[in-house]
Formats: structure tokens, C-alpha cells, sequence
């Protein structure tokens, strides 16, 4: 009975938790991770509890049982011991006792009769809710126990003994027991613990949650990013623009950005208008400063090496250039419940670069603009700038279309430089951060994916980006339309692969079966698609030394532009 109970129960406090999971899971979906954390280990706490009260209720019903079971035992052999003194006397001789025998007669019985040493006895017992009568013969081993058996909780039976004379018990009439509620029910003790146990954790787990929903709401009325709304003007007079301050900080600075406390001043007087992306690393926020819209990367806890080299990139002597992502400021803050880590840049409305191609039908003229400013961006980062302040040489490492934004003038800037290695020159060292993100597989070239690749010589990771670079000319040429035609935009290797490749889909199609985009038929009658086709080939060649670089790229589109008479 207590093995199906424990099942029973098993089973309750299963259901019951699944229950509470529905409500939960939508309530932590939208909460950061150390709140989600906190959460999942209450619930935690809550199973251990559940379990733990069902164990206890169970020993404690079992105490009580045998307990029960010991006075209903006590009382039974008393009054079968009252029964047996009335009517089962102790014989006095040992003279054999003839007997009427019903249901219980030996195999050598005549006329429904037996010979006993020992007692005649007549039994009624309930089997199927019928009373059913038995009569016959008890030998005297044993038979002064069985002459006191009053059945038991499971069983309603009564058996009356005698030996006063032969066939005494053909007078013997004894009557099943009444129907009175026992003393106790059979697992009702436990389904009663098990209910009290589990209604008081699922009432504690409740509590706990809106205490926790209600924590939740009420810092969601503070805003949220608060990057704070102190008026803090100590560093930044009023009228200046973004621009302003840029283009002081160039002219009389190092060329690495606003000064800290500029940045921090700027942080603190952001609001924060509504979210526009999220990714792995975190959410996109627009928000404005003295009105001026700007871009807020806010980070996750979990992606402070992303969020700490982006910074540090950023801030890199001489690296504002206009196809690079323009950066404002950056600021970590600790508001107790928990870190935020933001990162401030220049707000475009067209978003990134596969955004924009899945909506816009581009021309020849808008198809070169947006190639050759983003291999112009990537070829300044590329490019190390010698001098007493010079620039390092960086690769970005995770280069594809939704790492590239679209300006309103039709150009591009490259973003997201949370995975970029540096090239010291000085100590001729290549700085990889410590980052336990990876690319992007779909983009990663083969030397990535079957990891040949050199990690100690930085030209690996500029080729690696040249062979992405190769298949965002790809989307780009096909979204370019000619004789009236285009295709649908499409990701690089759309045919091959899954929508979330793993590294074996990626590694049998690039560097075992040595695959690549396919090319429109289109593109053979078309001069500038055409010349576009023979590039992309060469960026994204398998031998990493026949790559273009990407200063060799972006000469050629200049070439083609000033052939097709095009101003970039």
C-alpha cells in the first residue's frame, strides 16, 4: 500500500510542478540571467521540498498505522478471546466428537459428517459482498487459535466453536460483524499528508513567485538601461553635439575616442526609446541624447570579454573611419540586482546589411556602393598605420551580413568587433581575446572549420576574413537586378545546409566536397555581375594564400565603378 501511495505521490507533486512550470518559464523568459539563475534554483528548492515533505508524511503515516494497527489488533484478540471462552471451552477428555461438516468435509465423509479430536465449528464470512457458511471439524492442534480468528480490516467473518455434545454445531448461528466505519481508512493517513505537504510547497512556491514578480515589475518602472537621467553637464557644455565632441576629441586628442569622463557623462544622460534587435551577446536599444539618436549594445553578464574587447578595439588610436561603426561611449554599472554593460555607437535606420537586402532591389550603381564601402572599412581595419601613434593591424573574425550596417546614403560600416584579434608588430604577436565565443559557422572558411588554421600568424585571420568578405559580395550580387530579373534573397550555402548548421554539415560541404555558392545564369550576361562573380571566386578560394586582399578588392571595385562611369 505505501509503495502505491509513494508512486501516487510521485506522480502528484510531477504534475503539480509541470503546473507551476507554464507560468514560470513565461515569467523568467523575460528576465536577465542572474534573476532566471535565482529562479530556477527556488524551483529546485521547491521539487527538494516537495519531496522531502513527502517523505516525512509517509514515515509518519506508517508510525501511525502500526500504531493503529496495534490497538485494532489487541482489541480484535480480546474480544476472540471473550468468543472462544463462551463457546469454545476446554475439553476435559480426549473422546473423539462427531461433527456436521458444510463446505469443509473431509474426503471420507458420509452424510455431511466428520470425527474430530478437537472442536466442530461453524464459520460465516463475506466473499463478493455474499455470506457464505461453512461448517465442520477442527483438530486440537491449533484449533484454540483458530477458534479465536475473527477475520481482520479486509475481511468481515465471524467462526463460533463447541464441544458440549456430537453435532453441536448444528446450533451454532453465528452472524457476520456490522458495517461500522474503522478505525482508520487504509492510505488515507497518507493521500492526507501527501495533500497537506504538497498544498503547503505549492503555497510557498506561489508566495515566492510573486514576491519575486512584483521585486521584477518594480524595477521595470526605473528605466531599465537606466544609463540615469542625472543632468550631469560638468563635462559637456550645453549645445554641443555628438559630432562636436568627436571631431574635438580627433583634433586635439589621441584619436582614441572621448575622454572617460566625457563617455561616462554622455552614458548617464541617455534615455532609452524602445529595443530594435537582440542577439547572442545581448539587446540593441535606440535611444537619444539631447535629442540626437544613438545605438545602445546592451550586453549580457556572460559577455563581459565581448563587450571589454569591442571597447578596447573601439578605442584603438586612429580608428574612426566612416565604414567603420561609429563609436560614442562605453560604461559598466552596478545597480545591485544587476551589471549592465553598454556600449554607445551611431544610430542607422536601416539596420544591418541583411536586413537591408531582404527588403531593397538594388542597380549596379547601389550594388558597387555598398561593396566597395565595406571592403573600405575592412581594408582600414586591416591596415596597420605606422607612426608615434599609429594603428595596429585587426581582423574581425566573425565578418557576415548582419555585422554590417547600412547607412541613409546608401554606404556601409562594419560593427560588432567583439571577436577581433590585433597584430602587435612590435613583439610580432597576434592578441586574441580571451572570448569563449566563436564565429559564425556558416561563414567560417575551411581552414577554420577543419583547423589548420595557424593561429599564431596573423595573416590567417585576415584571409579567414576575406573568404567571408567573398560570400557577402555573393548576397549582395544577387539582390542586384539585370534584364529585369533578381533572386530572392537568400544566406551563403542556402541549398546545402540546414538553418543552424553544425561544424560537420559546414565541414563536409566547404572542405570535402569543396563547394561554394552557386552563381544566377543571369550574372554571364552581365559585364559588371559578371567581373563581381570573378571576385567573390577569388576571395573565397579554398587555398587561403590565393585569396584577394582586401585593398586588391576594393581597387577593383574602384575599377569597375569608374568603367561603368559610376561616382562612389
Amino acid at each position: 500500500m505505501v509503495t502505491c501511495v509513494e508512486e501516487d505521490g510521485a506522480v502528484l507533486v510531477t504534475a503539480l510542478t509541470l503546473c507551476h512550470l507554464g507560468p514560470f518559464l513565461c515569467l523568467v523568459y523575460r528576465i536577465p540571467l542572474e534573476v532566471r539563475l535565482f529562479l530556477v534554483a527556488l524551483l529546485a528548492l521547491y521539487l527538494i521540498l516537495c519531496y522531502l515533505f513527502l517523505f516525512f508524511s509517509f514515515l509518519l503515516g506508517n508510525i501511525l498505522d502500526s500504531m493503529l494497527f496495534r490497538a485494532s489488533s489487541k482489541e480484535t484478540a480480546e474480544n476472540g478471546k471473550e468468543a472462544f471462552g463462551s463457546t469454545a471451552p476446554a475439553s476435559s477428555s480426549q473422546r473423539l466428537l462427531w461433527c456436521h461438516c458444510y463446505h469443509h468435509c473431509p474426503e471420507d465423509s458420509a452424510n455431511n459428517t466428520c470425527r474430530t479430536d478437537g472442536y466442530c465449528f461453524t464459520m460465516v464470512e463475506e466473499e463478493g459482498g455474499v455470506p457464505v457458511l461453512t461448517a465442520g471439524c477442527l483438530g486440537l492442534v491449533g484449533s484454540e487459535f483458530q477458534c479465536r480468528d475473527t477475520g481482520n480490516s479486509r475481511q468481515r467473518r465471524t467462526l463460533e466453536c463447541c464441544t458440549d455434545e456430537d453435532y453441536c454445531n448444528k446450533n451454532l448461528h453465528p452472524t457476520l460483524p456490522p458495517l461500522k466505519p474503522p478505525l482508520y481508512v487504509d492510505g488515507k493517513i497518507h493521500h492526507m499528508a501527501l495533500l497537506i505537504s504538497v498544498s503547503v510547497c505549492s503555497i510557498i512556491l506561489a508566495v515566492i513567485i510573486v514576491f519575486c514578480y512584483f521585486r521584477y515589475k518594480r524595477q521595470e518602472t526605473r528605466p531599465r538601461y537606466s544609463i540615469g537621467l542625472e543632468q550631469d553637464e560638468t563635462y559637456i557644455p550645453p549645445g554641443e553635439s555628438l559630432k562636436d565632441l568627436i571631431e574635438q576629441s580627433q583634433s586635439s586628442g589621441s584619436g582614441s575616442g572621448l575622454p572617460l569622463l566625457v563617455q561616462r557623462t554622455i552614458a548617464k544622460q541617455i534615455q532609452m526609446v524602445k529595443q530594435i534587435g537582440k542577439g547572442r551577446y545581448g539587446e540593441v536599444w535606440m535611444g537619444r541624447w539631447r535629442g540626437e539618436k544613438v545605438a545602445v549594445k546592451v550586453f549580457f553578464t556572460t559577455e563581459e570579454a565581448s563587450w571589454f574587447r569591442e571597447t578596447e578595439i573601439y578605442q584603438t588610436v586612429l580608428m574612426r573611419h566612416e565604414n567603420i561603426l561609429g563609436f560614442i561611449a562605453a560604461d559598466i554599472k552596478g545597480t545591485g540586482s544587476w551589471t549592465q554593460l553598454y556600449l554607445i555607437t551611431d544610430y542607422h535606420e536601416n539596420g544591418s546589411l541583411y536586413d537591408y537586402l531582404k527588403s531593397t532591389t538594388l542597380d549596379n550603381k547601389a550594388m558597387l556602393r555598398l561593396a566597395y564601402s565595406s571592403v573600405s572599412g575592412l581594408c582600414h581595419l586591416h591596415t596597420e598605420i605606422f607612426g608615434t601613434q599609429g594603428k595596429p593591424a585587426i581582423a574581425h573574425r566573425d565578418l557576415k551580413s548582419k555585422n554590417i550596417l547600412v547607412k541613409r546614403n546608401g554606404t556601409c560600416c562594419i560593427a560588432d568587433l567583439g571577436l577581433a584579434v590585433k597584430f602587435i608588430s612590435d613583439t610580432n604577436e597576434v592578441d586574441i581575446p580571451p572570448n569563449t565565443r566563436v564565429g559564425t559557422k556558416r561563414y567560417m572558411p575551411p581552414e577554420v572549420l577543419d583547423e589548420t588554421l595557424n593561429r599564431s600568424h596573423f595573416q590567417s585571420y585576415i584571409m579567414a576574413d576575406m573568404y567571408s568578405f567573398g560570400l557577402i559580395l555573393w548576397e549582395i550580387a544577387r539582390r542586384c537586378i539585370s534584364g529585369g530579373i533578381l533572386e530572392e534573397y537568400q544566406l551563403p550555402y542556402h541549398e546545402l545546409v540546414p538553418t543552424d548548421p553544425s561544424y560537420e554539415d559546414m565541414r563536409e560541404v566547404v572542405c570535402i566536397k569543396k563547394l561554394r555558392p552557386s552563381f544566377p545564369n543571369r550574372w554571364t550576361s552581365d559585364e559588371c555581375l559578371r567581373q563581381m562573380g570573378k571576385l567573390m571566386t577569388e576571395c573565397w578560394a579554398h587555398n587561403p594564400a590565393s585569396r584577394l586582399t582586401a585593398l586588391r578588392v576594393k581597387k577593383t571595385l574602384a575599377k569597375m565603378s569608374e568603367s561603368q562611369d559610376i561616382k562612389l
